[in-house]
This record gives structure tokens, C-alpha cells and sequence, in this order.
């Protein structure tokens, strides 16, 4: 057995084309570094070339066993083996692997191993960004055993990542099915019967028949709207100015506020003063994913005095008629889902709203006990769901964990695969 080879000795490595001239709608796919997710490639974001406008002189379309390494970026030497779907794709922006005196599934387990992984880690981290060249590529070192031994690693390590593989997906499945689930309850939970009897009428047609006493209100009779302020580096602060927090898009979660990376910003005193959030202010943002956008967080007052984006609205209900957990929690139903999709403005892959959209959104008002009573009931029920969901997350990062060790186990030569069993061990897996 050999150990410690050069990756240039037993491939060659070479730059994918780059930058296409000419992209199109149709044609060729051009796998980039988007497409590459730890030994799969998706078909995410992909974009296409025609054939006559590739310079295939230079680099040549894919083969099956090549192998895809992501050279730069926060997922620096991820890479992914081509199968025979993407024979004939054109090699994107990365670094690309020609097996030649070794397996290529043997080569790209190898590759996804810890040993690996932490030295092109390491080699990319000379660079100021994440980076990865040809030459230090090469220069990685691996496992090499003769052939045959390649390839019995190679069918147990199919075998046992696909079973490992097959667990991920369930666990995902199941995660996507109690997402669901939470939606739907907190749905009928404020809107009793939404899912069941909507009635059809215009222009709401999916909401049930409302009890009196829980009439459709415009947001705007008993809510305020806060626009946030908008950030200026030409702005005069040699006055009386403050210098404070202030949340960008990006700290507006569905449901939280993320506070782990928050700005801070110098304006004058009188711009902070309408700026400002106070506790109980419901946060959204004008735009975003689709399936997202409208959802409603209430701000706890975390950072006192913090200041919020234009892009960021701040609607303070009045509290004697409108609770905020209630209306945070009635923009992540069915009915708030549903007006701000119909409302919102669309592009490919992102919408906005805006201040008139969201006054305008028609909330069913009970008394404030009862919206009380009703957010406290949707709340438990999210919880119960959030515990199951961040179990399925810890036992998915160990299903990972589980699949590395295995994998630099393997092609390192820590067990003998011949005394494992890999064979046949997706079959009849359950979740």
C-alpha cells in the first residue's frame, strides 16, 4: 500500500472555462460552484451556454469521473464526482480532476475525507479570501492504495454514504412535514376553519365566514406605522447627534431577530427620535423571499435605543385594541401568507411590499383578552413543533459527522472494508 501521494501524481487538474461569453436561456448547463454540495451536484441557479460559444479547445465538456472542487468562497474544496447526467455539461468557474491512475469514486470519497478537507482548508487560508489554486490542489496528499483495493472501498463507501444519505433525506422530510404542521395549526388556531371552509368571497377568498366578533379590521385603524431611517455617509453629524445600534434586513428573521452582527450608525438626535424602536413594536421587512415576505417579529426592546432601516418597517399597534404577538403571529397564517403573495410585487426570485400593503392588510380583531388567549395557545404550539424541529437538526449534524468519519476511515486506512458490511443497507430504511 502507498500512502501520501500527491493528488497530481494520480489526476490532472486544471481551471474550469470561467466566465462564458455568451450565456443563453437554453443550451449547455455550466456547473458552477452553486451546483456543488458535498459529493452531489443541483441543479441550483444554473446557468446555460450554447454550445458554438464555448471555447471547448480550452476546456473540454465533462466526462463521467471527473470530479468539480470549488476553488474560492466560504465553501473552498467542497467538491463533487460527475455522473452520467452531466456528462457533456461544460465545467464552470472551479477547479476540475481527471482521475487518471485511480478510481474516481475512490478519488472523490477521498477528497470529501477530513484529511483532505483540512489541507486544502489550510492552503486556502493563505490567501485574504478563501481561495484554492491548481498548484496547491495538486499538492494534496492522500491515501493511495493499489486499484483493486480502491474499488472495494469505493462499493462500501457508495453503500454506506447512500444509507447515511437516505436518513438525511428523511429527516428533511420530516422537518419539511412539521414546518407544515406548524403553519397549519397556527392557521386554525386564529382562523378557525381556513383550511377547511374558506368561503370563496372576493377579495379574500380564502378566509372562513368571520364571527362577529372577530371583524376584519384595516391594520392602519389600529396600528401605526414606523419607517425607518435611511443611511447617508454625506449626512451632517456635527451637531447634536447620537450614535446607536440599528437593524438592517438582514437581522429580521421569520419569528426572531437575529442580534449577532448588528451596525451602528451616527445621525442627528432628532432623526433617532423617529427611529427608534420600543418594545412591542412588530417588525417587517419591505422585502425579501416570497414566502416570506409579511412575516411579522416582535421587538423585545434587546438593545435599548436601537434604530431600524428604511428597509425595515415598525408597526406599534395601540395597545388597548391590538396585541403584538397577536399580529406578528396572524403574518405567518394562511390569510397573512396569502395577502402579502397576492399584494407583493414580484421579481424571479424576490418580492416587496410597502407601508400602504401592509396598513392595508384586513386582521380579524377580537378583544385584546382573546388575541391574548388565541397567541398564547399558537405559540405553545410552535414551540412543541421548534423542539422536535432543532432535535431533527442535532441528529443531522450527526448523521454528517458520522458520514465524514466513515468516509476518512475508510481512505485512510483505519479499518479493513472487506470485514464491514456495506452491502444492500438502504434497503427497507424507515425513518
Amino acid at each position: 500500500m502507498i500512502a501520501n501521494i500527491p493528488l497530481k501524481r494520480v489526476a490532472r487538474v486544471q481551471y474550469g472555462l470561467g466566465q462564458p461569453p455568451k450565456l443563453s436561456d437554453h443550451g449547455i448547463p455550466i456547473l458552477r460552484a452553486t451546483n456543488i454540495t458535498r459529493g452531489k451536484i443541483t441543479e441550483t441557479d444554473l446557468l446555460r451556454a450554447k454550445l458554438e460559444d464555448l471555447p471547448t479547445e480550452r476546456a473540454p465538456l465533462l466526462a463521467e469521473g471527473e470530479i468539480l472542487v470549488v476553488r474560492s468562497g466560504a465553501y473552498t474544496g467542497d467538491s463533487a464526482r460527475v455522473t452520467g447526467k452531466w456528462v457533456g455539461s461544460a465545467p464552470g468557474y472551479d477547479l476540475r480532476l481527471t482521475p487518471q491512475l485511480v478510481d474516481s469514486r475512490y478519488l472523490a470519497h477521498s477528497l470529501l475525507s477530513s484529511a483532505a478537507l483540512d489541507q486544502m482548508k489550510l492552503a486556502s487560508s493563505r490567501a485574504a479570501q478563501p481561495h484554492l489554486n491548481a498548484e496547491e490542489l495538486g499538492g494534496v496528499q492522500l491515501w493511495i492504495p493499489p486499484l483493486d483495493e480502491q474499488r472495494r472501498i469505493a462499493d462500501f463507501l457508495d453503500a454506506e454514504t447512500a444509507r447515511i444519505d437516505k436518513l438525511l433525506e428523511l429527516r428533511h422530510a420530516q422537518e419539511a412535514k412539521l414546518t407544515e404542521r406548524s403553519y397549519a395549526s397556527v392557521s386554525e388556531i386564529l382562523l378557525p376553519e381556513i383550511l377547511t371552509q374558506p368561503l370563496g368571497q372576493w377579495p379574500w377568498t380564502w378566509l372562513p365566514d368571520m364571527p362577529h366578533h372577530r371583524p376584519l379590521v384595516r391594520l392602519g385603524y389600529v396600528c401605526r406605522l414606523q419607517s425607518g431611517l435611511t443611511v447617508d455617509g454625506k449626512r451632517d453629524i456635527s451637531g447634536d447627534v447620537v450614535t446607536r445600534p440599528y437593524l438592517r434586513v438582514a437581522n429580521v428573521q421569520a419569528g426572531s431577530v437575529a442580534l449577532d452582527n448588528v451596525s451602528e450608525v451616527t445621525v442627528p438626535r432628532e432623526i433617532a427620535d423617529r427611529s427608534t424602536l420600543r418594545p412591542g413594536d412588530v417588525l417587517m421587512t419591505e422585502g425579501g423571499d416570497l414566502d416570506k415576505l409579511g412575516r411579522g417579529t416582535v421587538w423585545r426592546g434587546e438593545l435599548p435605543g436601537c434604530l431600524h432601516q428604511n428597509h425595515v418597517f415598525a408597526l406599534r399597534p395601540e395597545p388597548d385594541r391590538l396585541d403584538g404577538d397577536y399580529l406578528a403571529l396572524m403574518t405567518r397564517t394562511l390569510h397573512g401568507r396569502s395577502y402579502f403573495e397576492s399584494t407583493g410585487t414580484k421579481t424571479t426570485n424576490l418580492a416587496s411590499t410597502n407601508s400602504s400593503k401592509i396598513m392595508s392588510f384586513p386582521i380579524p380583531l377580537p378583544n385584546v383578552a382573546l388575541q391574548r388567549e388565541l397567541s398564547r395557545q399558537a405559540q405553545g404550539s410552535l414551540d412543541s413543533v421548534g423542539a422536535a424541529i432543532r432535535l431533527l437538526g442535532t441528529q443531522r449534524a450527526l448523521l454528517v459527522e458520522r458520514r465524514e468519519a466513515f468516509i476518512t476511515a475508510a481512505v485512510t486506512g483505519q479499518f479493513d472494508v472487506s470485514t464491514a458490511s456495506g452491502r444492500n443497507v438502504t434497503d427497507g430504511v424507515q425513518a
